[in-house]
């Protein structure tokens, strides 16, 4: 959703006629508002495109230029990260197809722990993402954790046939050449979550546990009910991306790394998509630098963003909603986590799927927002839940910004 805040930022703030500013604040006041939102931004798109007069000195550029955009390379780039790149730090695995997966290990030894964990990052992450339990509960639980850069990111190679399922096989081969034995457990953040979804419907068998947290809601999923959504602002953006991301994706690399028009920042901290306390997450967490211009001056890097997109957001080959219990025995357990406040997948559609998988146990934290990853205590919950079938009080704010929230 980040990457959709971006596009939208870059349509939308470049503009300098009222048109573009009031359809900008209309998108605002519609979130608010919980209303219905059209794919305005579209024509918004075209419009602005189409003001581009030949006095510009952007117009010569464009014109000669658009063809050969759309004929970039825009699969991903499929050139493998050699083993004997000097740039290349981390430990990695080749997995059988040839491609190389690189992770990193964290919490206590293999060897002496009693839970295993491949933690899934999100979008336009990677394994040096935060999950911000506590040392003290990681010791006390003797917890191994294995984060890795999914295909493209980091330091793994790129897969241009990136399916949900290879996703799934991915982390199913990892487990098994860092030999985490016949099962282990699996937390998905975020985007992180198809991959995550993958394999409780390609590999139950492996799994032990599953927590997804602050999970996206693919809109193409089939028994997704029209009402639920018909309303969603957030729908509109998804197509246009996926219509901008495969329709036109040389123009939007353009568009993201042209220096002629005034920039636009993916840290602008949108209160569109994130609320107090995700803010407060942006300000003080250095994660998020991937999505800075600069980096998107990196061909590769725009373009393992947008496949990642459009398969998280493209018709699956299965239905989540109709998934069935890997765990009928009681031997493990599915929870999902998310924050009432989270703008960017909207409560009522997780309540919805909890209400089709009565068996995913649900957790709705208060006050969070998106990232409820960076939050201490919601990751210590995750851990006591997964692995020991625990329930914690969520704690209260603190008192000052209850004042706050109250004067409000």
């Amino acid at each position: 959703m980040r990457f959709l805040n971006y596009i939208v930022g870059c349509i939308s703030k470049r503009a300098t006629t009222k048109k573009h500013v009031l359809v900008k604040r209309e998108i605002v006041i519609r979130d608010n508002n919980c209303t219905t939102i059209d794919l305005s931004s579209l024509h918004l798109f075209e419009d602005h495109i189409s003001r581009i007069t030949p006095s510009k000195p952007s117009t010569l550029f464009f014109s000669n230029n658009y063809q050969h955009l759309q004929m970039g390379n825009v699969s991903g780039r499929k050139s493998s990260k050699s083993m004997d790149n000097p740039e290349i730090k981390s430990a990695r695995i080749k997995l059988n197809d040839g491609r190389y997966l690189a992770y990193r290990e964290s919490g206590v030894s293999k060897e002496v722990a009693n839970f295993k964990i491949i933690i899934v990052h999100g979008f336009g992450s990677n394994k040096d993402m935060s999950f911000l339990a506590p040392q003290e509960v990681i010791k006390e639980l003797k917890i191994y954790m294995v984060l890795y850069d999914r295909a493209g990111y980091g330091e793994s190679d790129p897969n241009p046939k990136r399916t949900p399922k290879s996703e799934a096989l991915d982390i199913e081969q990892l487990a098994d050449q860092l030999q985490l034995g016949s099962k282990f457990y699996v937390i998905g953040v975020s985007m992180g979550s198809y991959p995550t979804w993958s394999c409780l419907h390609y590999i139950p068998h492996r799994l032990q546990g599953v927590a997804l947290m602050a999970a996206v809601v693919n809109y193409r999923w089939p028994s997704l009910p029209k009402r639920l959504t018909k309303d969603d602002f957030r729908k509109g953006l998804v197509k246009l991306a996926l219509w901008i991301l495969k329709r036109a994706p040389g123009l939007l690399y353009w568009w993201m790394t042209q220096k002629m028009f005034p920039s636009t920042n993916i840290m602008e901290k949108n209160p569109v998509f994130f609320n107090e306390r995700d803010v407060e997450v942006l300000k003080r967490t250095p994660g998020f630098e991937l999505l800075s211009e600069n980096k998107f001056e990196q061909r590769s890097v725009f373009d393992n963003l947008r496949q990642d997109f459009m398969v998280g957001f493209g018709k699956w080959e299965f239905n989540p909603l109709k998934l069935n219990n890997p765990f009928l025995k009681n031997d493990g357990s599915v929870h999902l986590f998310v924050g009432f406040e989270d703008k960017v997948v909207p409560v009522e559609l997780q309540r919805y799927v909890m209400g089709e998988l009565p068996w995913i146990k649900y957790h709705e934290i208060p006050h969070g927002g998106h990232l409820i990853v960076y939050d201490e205590d919601v990751c210590e919950s995750v851990l006591r839940s997964l692995l020991l079938d625990e329930e914690l009080a969520p704690k209260p704010l603190p008192k000052q910004k209850q004042l706050n929230e109250t004067d409000l």
